[in-house]
């Protein structure tokens, strides 16, 4: 699948037509401090999945958006991923906030799955300094819609492979951290790489007796209804 730069290129190519908001939109959160284009194939396997399971249409090009475009604003969804620091200036803190307060959803995945790493630290510094007091991001109750809002998740979220690995800190993580805003979910974070783990060929999964792409369909359902 394509991708294609939605807004304002920053002067790393020319910028493209703004996506369809009839649609389904896989968007990629493009930031200055990390390596926020990690696991290409995430966004092509996702919306297969999309397609395979519901009857939401879909944009069949991977969106990459900085927060400084005006395209930000149209995308319900934004996958954020990485292993090194994230570092947001004011101005894109400022969008980020103004973004979930909206009504935006972020999905922000940790590619080390290490609760004391690079990444990890640096994200929940960037979500302390927009959310506070019943708004700050914690623990996701493993009794939320969100993993039952269309496939179930009897124990929460699912576990991934790379957890386990041997290079991350070696946990199985039990949850995920959200903010919430007045009942919604603005922002949910994983430690668990779901990044890695859904990086593959979308043709590949007949070779698996269980889709672990499922608990996407969650993640983007629960964004466009909620």
């Amino acid at each position: 699948m394509e991708q294609f730069t939605s807004g304002d290129s920053g002067g790393r190519g020319s910028p493209r037509q703004r996506p369809r908001v009839d649609r389904f939109v896989f968007a990629r959160l493009r930031y200055s401090s990390g390596d926020w284009d990690y696991n290409p194939k995430v966004a092509s396997n996702v919306l297969d999945s999309v397609m395979r399971y519901t009857t939401i249409p879909v944009e069949e090009r991977e969106v990459v958006v900085d927060l400084t475009d005006d395209a930000l604003f149209d995308l319900p969804f934004l996958f954020m991923t990485g292993h090194q620091p994230v570092r947001l200036r004011p101005e894109e803190r400022r969008r980020l906030e103004r973004y979930v307060r909206n009504g935006g959803f972020l999905f922000s995945d940790d590619c080390n799955h290490d609760v004391d790493g690079a990444y990890a630290r640096s994200f929940e510094r960037e979500m302390a300094a927009m959310f506070h007091g019943d708004e700050a991001m914690g623990k996701l109750p493993n009794s939320h819609e969100l993993y039952r809002c269309f496939f179930t998740f009897a124990d929460g979220p699912p576990t991934t492979s790379h957890e386990l690995n041997g290079w991350g800190d070696e946990l199985v993580h039990e949850y995920l951290q959200a903010v919430q805003i007045d009942g919604r979910i603005g922002v949910i974070y994983s430690n668990k790489d779901y990044g890695c783990e859904w990086d593959y060929d979308y043709r590949n999964k007949r070779f698996y007796q269980n889709d672990n792409t499922r608990f996407a369909v969650n993640l983007v359902v629960y964004a466009l209804t909620r």
